[in-house]
């Protein structure tokens, strides 16, 4: 997998891209999320201490492998991290850049560094429950968070109030990243629609390659590309570049679903397009034999897939 982060030197003009190939994905977002951290001690603290916690990283690493070797979906472990945490520091800057007041400065509970300490704890381990199973995983997500906020939290908050406070935002945000239940402040929000946001085919093909083929994995590979800047009319614009128009269903059921269904949605413009040169061929040919689909792909490969699996929400 690789990735292309990209980003500005100022909040007016915060910008995110990810993209395929997305190779050294990880360093590249490190630099991107401590670049948008520079003027936040707090958080760019507690980034680190987050990203260096034993407890996390092993997290991350056993969520990736029961979503991906036992469930075959596609890649929520260290690397989804990291993306959705960059992701995240980016629509954070832009909403505080358009005006918008999250709940943690509304409440009068805390500042901007508070904000995106919240953001990024909550967004970087908000799949962390997948590791017990993906059924009840954002509940899951928040008993195991807890030991790891208040390890990484205490020493930055001398005041036990005021880190429990904002400490309840993370949970809230991990609990409904899903939209089960819908996210209800601005900051769970966030967390949510950077989740979305991580649709590339870099990421759906490791689903791909290791034999889950469905409406899930084939709609990640025709997606190439998510950019997020400032929107013209609004603070944020998502722009979706995919090379097969199969990749609506990704926008759909997954991108789209996280900005309706939360707190941004007054505050982001979303566009998926196809790229210029028109769509690319996934698939050659699909039959059916016995209870499975064999899918004939571009490359040559052959892949076969059950015909009737069970019923799976969108993979986020």
């Amino acid at each position: 997998m690789s990735g292309a982060p990209g980003y500005a030197d100022d909040s007016e003009e915060a910008r995110l891209q990810f993209k395929t190939p997305r190779a050294k994905l990880i360093e590249e977002a490190q630099v991107a999320i401590r670049h948008d951290l520079a003027r936040f001690p707090r958080a760019l603290a507690a980034f680190e201490a987050l990203q260096n916690d034993p407890e996390a990283r092993a997290h991350w690493d056993m969520s990736n492998y029961v979503t991906m070797r036992k469930l075959g979906y596609n890649d929520h472990g260290r690397v989804h991290a990291f993306i959705t945490g960059a992701a995240s520091m980016t629509l954070t800057h832009l909403l505080l850049a358009g005006g918008v007041k999250p709940d943690l400065i509304e409440s009068g509970i805390g500042d901007e560094d508070d904000v995106f300490l919240a953001v990024i704890l909550g967004t970087m381990l908000h799949d962390i429950g997948n590791q017990i199973h993906r059924v009840g995983h954002e509940a899951h997500g928040v008993a195991l968070a807890t030991p790891i906020l208040d390890r990484i939290m205490t020493p930055l908050y001398p005041d036990t109030f005021k880190r429990i406070k904002v400490r309840s935002f993370i949970l809230g945000a991990i609990n409904s990243h899903d939209l089960v239940p819908p996210p209800l402040t601005i900051e769970a929000g966030i967390t949510a629609v950077a989740d979305g946001t991580d649709i590339t085919k870099g990421r759906g093909r490791k689903a791909f390659k290791l034999g889950s083929v469905d409406i899930h994995s084939i709609s990640a590979l025709a997606v190439d590309q998510v950019v997020i800047d400032k929107g013209k009319d609004r603070p944020v614009r998502i722009h979706v570049t995919m090379n097969n128009s199969g990749g609506i269903f990704q926008v759909e059921e997954v991108l789209a679903s996280k900005v309706i269904r939360t707190p941004l949605r007054p505050f982001i413009e979303l566009y998926a397009t196809t790229r210029p040169e028109g769509d690319e061929q996934i698939l050659n040919q699909v039959r059916l034999e016995g209870d499975q689909f064999v899918m004939h792909l571009e490359g040559g490969g052959v892949v076969a897939a059950d015909a009737l699996p069970g019923s799976e929400p969108p993979q986020s």
